[in-house]
């Protein structure tokens, strides 16, 4: 990444300490470019974020609160105290939390410290979503037909989405994050909507406030990076191809977009800096917009903050995005023209999130036994608050670390990506690496035909890597040889053992994997192995030791990195979002084996559990109660998403097993039926 130092007026003083409202790799992300700028830092953090990342980079720390968010990070009094307990001059807030409230930019102010962000006018008309579509279409930007005003109960929701016609979307007014989000498609769905949204947004924002807009089928969400300053300069930084979404929240993210034309992106460029200029804009924001197949782009809104994703624009315009918010905050010009902004390449990011994508992406929270990410250099780079020890927590975002790759252009950045994934090591937790895989290695997205529909078409009930066909069975059962043959000879090396019963390397084995049976002949070569299969000879080169993780060799002349774990007699392989476990036995052995009994999985039908760990926020039902299918049964709120959990079949409630305020366990039994 450059940086923008030299391009800025030489000897100003920025600022000597700034104070980092946020946490996990957003606020690392922040305090390495102020190390760079020499600036000193200050970490708040939680009781839950005591021994956490940002606060062992920063060169302060101060303690705000409890665990929970809304009794720590979102106490505006607390930031203020902190800034005045250290002197620090300025608050940069990431995103989340109080990024978007104006009400702690005025609190900042009121005590003379700066807010790295934009003006007050901004955050208060952009951070309102029905107020913002109003100043877009005066600014002439295009905007989505939807009702304008606050929906005040389920009833006038379905009213008011009757108007339009459905599909609708309904929104939290202070929204952002897919939170506070539902899609409807008819009158009972709009009511359930309406309850989930108003709920995630009270939770999430302490704004309860939703509207209705017309949901347009098979879209795309593409933004525009905008950035300002205060004397009245705005550029846009191209755009971020933002359709790979689940749940309305986004899961990789690219720039340029494969779908836009030079005329189409330079239109939606010039409306967002139209909209910036309206309210006055002076920092790094972006104008969300939804997209049809006919390249038609609705104004969506506008996140007065920094994105999540916004290294790929870094990637792409050699950009320093958080050095320019804190330089704009101080005071000082944006150091180039519209004319002079050069996009070069294409950079993708993967969000690597704890959660279950066999369970329908559950959320998922535990210590990270083993966190080993890929090497980075010009062309991968990796954000994260997390390190191996660290505990992803119950209380905040699941996200682990984002995984950002470039290149030349969009075929090489894709090999990047689906060959840093596979380097990316996790344990302790279920993660989304293998899903991320097969994503950037699906079709669609070589072929760039997706939409914000593409996961939900895709990958309707989730992701099971133990469950999808390996594209290369060939290569899997070799390297499990391979490794069974160095473990051997290990083995063989042991001293005193019985004499007439020593090991031995053996060259011919029975690969059992995926319930078949597989012979195969190990071999050893002058520069590794040659393992036979299917009557084709296979070569192996591979500097593997016991105990790594990662399995690095050449197959055949062409490089692989695979993910071990030995349980055991069986060996877990991992490659390209497939995940096999297989064993290598003497032929007899395996024979044998064949005759093990297998032990069959407890029937869980008459319970109802709770399919990730969270709060316990409704129960609909008691001890007593006669159910129907699909009936809703209880909530579970996990990180600050809503879950509805519902009867699977007709039944009688005979025991209430958790109450309402209980923190549950994944698995943890909520009722038990008749």
């Amino acid at each position: 990444m450059l940086s923008v130092v030299k391009d800025f007026v030489k000897g100003r003083n920025v600022f000597t300490k700034i104070l980092v409202a946020n946490r996990g790799e957003i606020a690392c992300r922040v305090i390495k470019t102020a190390r760079k700028m020499g600036i000193a830092t200050v970490a708040v953090y939680s009781e839950a974020d005591k021994d956490a990342l940002h606060v062992q980079m920063a060169d302060e720390g101060v303690l705000i609160g409890p665990a929970p968010a809304a009794q720590s990070y979102l106490l505006a009094e607390r930031i203020v105290e902190a800034c005045q307990q250290t002197g620090a001059e300025a608050v940069h807030p990431g995103y989340g939390f109080l990024s978007e409230n104006a009400e702690f930019s005025q609190r900042l102010a009121a005590a003379g410290i700066a807010f790295i962000g934009p003006g007050v006018r901004a955050l208060k008309q952009m951070g309102d979503k029905i107020e913002s579509k109003q100043i877009a279409r005066d600014a002439r930007v295009n905007t989505i037909p939807g009702s304008d005003e606050v929906l005040r109960d389920a009833e006038r929701a379905v009213a008011c989405a009757r108007a339009i016609g459905y599909p609708v979307m309904l929104k939290a007014s202070a929204g952002g994050g897919g939170k506070g989000m539902r899609v409807a498609y008819n009158d009972q769905e709009c009511r359930e909507g309406f309850e989930r949204a108003t709920g995630e947004a009270r939770s999430s924002f302490g704004d309860d406030r939703v509207f209705v807009e017309k949901y347009i089928t098979e879209p795309r969400h593409i933004e525009i990076q905008v950035l300002g300053d205060a004397h009245g300069n705005v550029v846009y930084l191209g755009e971020r191809e933002c359709s790979l979404q689940r749940r309305n929240q986004k899961v990789i993210e690219e720039s340029p977009s494969v779908f836009l034309t030079p005329e189409t992106r330079a239109s939606m460029g010039e409306q967002a800096v139209a909209l910036a200029k309206a309210v006055d804009y002076q920092s790094a924001g972006t104008v969300e917009f939804i997209v049809d197949g006919d390249r038609n782009f609705y104004f969506l809104e506008m996140n007065t903050r920094l994105q999540v994703e916004h290294a790929v624009t870094e990637y792409v315009t050699g950009l320093d995005l958080v050095e320019l918010m804190i330089r704009v905050a101080a005071g000082e010009r944006l150091p180039f023209t519209q004319a002079e902004v050069r996009c070069q390449g294409w950079a993708i990011e993967a969000r690597i999130y704890a959660e279950d994508p066999a369970r329908k992406f559950l959320p998922a929270v535990g210590r990270l036994v083993r966190f080993s990410p890929p090497a980075e250099s010009d062309g991968v780079r990796v954000d994260t608050g997390v390190y191996e020890g660290a505990e992803v927590s119950i209380y905040y975002d699941p996200m682990i670390a984002k995984l950002i790759t470039y290149g030349r252009d969009r075929t090489q950045c894709i090999a990047r990506m689906a060959g840093a994934l596979g380097e990316f090591h996790i344990q302790g937790v279920t993660h989304n690496i293998p899903f991320l895989q097969a994503l950037v290695l699906h079709p669609r997205f070589a072929q760039g035909r997706i939409s914000t529909n593409t996961i939900a078409e895709e990958y309707p009930d989730g992701y099971d890597p133990a469950l999808q066909a390996p594209k290369d069975l060939t290569l899997l059962i070799t390297a499990g040889g391979v490794i069974h043959r160095r473990y051997r000879e290990r083995a063989v090396q042991i001293t005193d053992q019985l004499p007439g019963y020593e090991l031995a390397a053996d060259e011919s084995w029975m690969v059992l994997a995926g319930g078949e049976r597989h012979p195969i002949v190990v071999e050893p070569t002058p520069d590794g192995y040659q393992v036979k299969h299917d009557g084709v000879t296979h070569r192996v080169t591979t500097d593997w030791h016991f105990g790594d993780a990662l399995f690095r060799g050449r197959f055949n002349g062409e490089e692989v990195c695979i993910q071990v774990e030995r349980r055991q007699l069986v060996y877990r392989l991992r490659y390209q979002g497939s995940q096999i476990d297989m064993m290598v036995l003497p032929e007899r052995v395996a024979e044998l084996y064949a005759w093990m009994p297998v032990k069959q999985a407890p029937n869980l039908d008459k319970h109802l559990l709770s399919p990730m760990p969270g709060l316990l926020m409704r129960l609909y039902a008691a001890a007593g109660d006669p159910v129907k299918a699909g009936q809703d049964l209880a909530v579970v709120e996990a990180m600050k998403m809503e879950n509805v959990l519902r009867a699977e079949q007709d039944g009688v409630v005979s025991r209430v097993l958790a109450a309402v305020g209980d923190s549950l366990a994944v698995d943890q039994t909520i009722l038990e039926f008749e």
